[in-house]
């Protein structure tokens, strides 16, 4: 009887309470290991604490126990209730939520309010439409579309997250819809899971092609310099002519292997360019809220390139949460979109917490020592571990790409780790072969991105279009993230031979 009452308790647990029981029995599991195992040397108490309510997160995550905002919440309140951060309820709180005004979470949540005026006023089925009618008699082709755009647009816009995330996200949403496929419906793997996952990686490929791509860029070229004791500098030039090779190979490659990897169900559209000639001479011309929609987005794009600098000197830079919000305000005041939109914007409002909460674990685990002693923990086991400096250097590479996973932000990661790793490169590896090392380093800042739903900027906003599953957005990260390295590690080190680099 006893067995009977609780297999019927549990049923009930299971159809009443808001979270996936088993799911949540492991996380715990996990949770209560990781507590279990004593601190390492190096950590305090509240750091490895920290560190086992990151990894726990991520678990759930992973597991999908709870919607990820509903996980990220409760991170923050076990991050304030444990005040693993802080001496003070009053100071751990503060931690908890100090990241809901990181400016680059904004510019996420700005980015998909934005976008929301592409659809309201047409803009973006037109433009979708206009794509379908150039390249749009097989979803292959319409990928190659995506991957030039994000190519064209990649030397003038410092922030990927405002490229790929406002610009060029819009445009496959829209495209996508023209076809009726849309995750609400159940009808996203018809084309928007395929075009989804190619505006992603894209942008992580152009973010690695052009110092002015993304922003930890220029921060990667002073490490270089400093750990070779300025004896090699990339300038804008020599780092696109260093690249051009191996990322216009994996550029050329993706929509390809993508293709392979999560194949969309519509691979020929034999009667899609004469469906959008016809469905665009129907739209008649432009409307304006249509125009002022690509005033805004014209003002963005000069903005974001920083060409007002460029023309008026450095009193003009603006950093590009500003841009996006004076975009935002701009749609508002106009009347393109109204603030029943922006507060119906669900998906951005999500990001600002799932996002802000990853963020601010991942600061805090590089304040509280986590990130120092794990760097420091490599350095002296390669050092100490007798393996050949080919051996050594790949795994340094590895490594370094592969700790991404802890890592909300491509900047802090860059800051925390990347010129330790170099350091212990530069010791290791003979100085006729640092330098491809050094560019493999720098390859690998960008390509790291690919691997989860929080790597970079961009990341959140496309997944939060809900086109990918969180499971497939892992596994084809892991796969291309690793056929990447394996181009920039044949092909890119020929193309550095051949240019005399080493």
């Amino acid at each position: 009887m006893q067995p009977t009452r609780l297999s019927a308790l549990f049923r009930y647990f299971e159809q009443v309470v808001p979270f996936r029981i088993k799911p949540a029995l492991v996380t715990t599991a996990v949770l209560v290991t990781l507590l279990l195992i004593p601190t390492p040397d190096g950590l305090t108490a509240k750091a490895w604490t920290l560190l086992a309510i990151f990894l726990t997160t991520i678990v759930a995550i992973i597991l999908k126990v709870m919607p990820i905002g509903v996980m990220a919440m409760m991170a923050m309140t076990i991050v304030a209730l444990t005040q693993v951060t802080s001496t003070s309820s009053k100071g751990a709180i503060s931690d908890a939520l100090a990241s809901l005004s990181n400016p680059l979470i904004w510019l996420i949540v700005v980015a998909i309010l934005i976008s929301r005026g592409l659809k309201k006023t047409g803009l973006g089925n037109r433009i979708g439409l206009l794509f379908i009618s150039l390249l749009g008699r097989r979803t292959i082709g319409i990928g190659y579309g995506i991957a030039i755009c994000e190519l064209v647009l990649a030397p003038f816009t410092p922030s990927n997250t405002a490229r790929g995330g406002g610009i060029v996200h819009p445009i496959m949403k829209s495209i996508a819809s023209a076809f009726n496929s849309d995750p609400a419906s159940g009808t996203e793997r018809k084309m928007g899971t395929y075009l989804s996952l190619v505006n992603m990686h894209a942008n992580t490929i152009t973010s690695g092609m052009f110092l002015t791509a993304t922003a930890p860029n220029p921060l990667v070229v002073d490490y270089l310099a400093k750990v070779t004791n300025q004896s090699f500098h990339l300038s804008w030039t020599t780092w696109a002519l260093y690249m051009l090779v191996p990322g216009l190979a994996c550029l050329l490659l993706m929509p390809l292997a993508l293709a392979v990897i999560a194949p969309p169900e519509v691979k020929v559209t034999p009667h899609a360019v004469e469906y959008a000639k016809t469905e665009l001479k129907r739209m008649g011309k432009l409307a304006g809220s249509e125009k002022v929609m690509i005033g805004t987005f014209v003002l963005l794009l000069l903005l974001w390139a920083n060409v007002p600098a460029m023309i008026f000197g450095p009193a003009f830079l603006l950093e590009p949460t500003v841009v996006a919000f004076v975009g935002l305000f701009v749609l508002i005041i106009t009347g393109t979109i109204d603030w029943d939109d922006v507060l119906s914007e669900k998906s951005a409002w999500d990001t600002l917490i799932w996002f802000g909460a990853l963020v601010m674990m991942a600061e805090q685990l590089n304040k509280t020592g986590v990130i120092t002693w794990f760097s420091n923990l490599l350095r002296d086991s390669l050092l100490a571990s007798g393996l050949g400096w080919q051996a050594a250097a790949s795994l340094l590479v590895l490594l370094f790409v592969f700790s991404h996973y802890c890592f909300a932000s491509t900047t802090a990661h860059i800051s925390a780790m990347m010129l330790a790793f170099l350091t212990v490169g530069a010791a290791l590896v003979p100085p006729a072969y640092l330098v491809p090392f050094l560019l493999m380093m720098v390859a690998a800042s960008t390509i790291m991105m690919t691997l989860t739903h929080y790597a970079t900027g961009t990341s959140p906003i496309i997944f939060g279009s809900g086109y990918v599953p969180l499971g497939q957005w892992w596994r084809v990260g892991f796969l291309m993230c690793n056929g990447e390295l394996a181009i920039y590690a044949v092909l890119g080190n020929s193309w550095w031979k051949l240019l005399g680099l080493w």
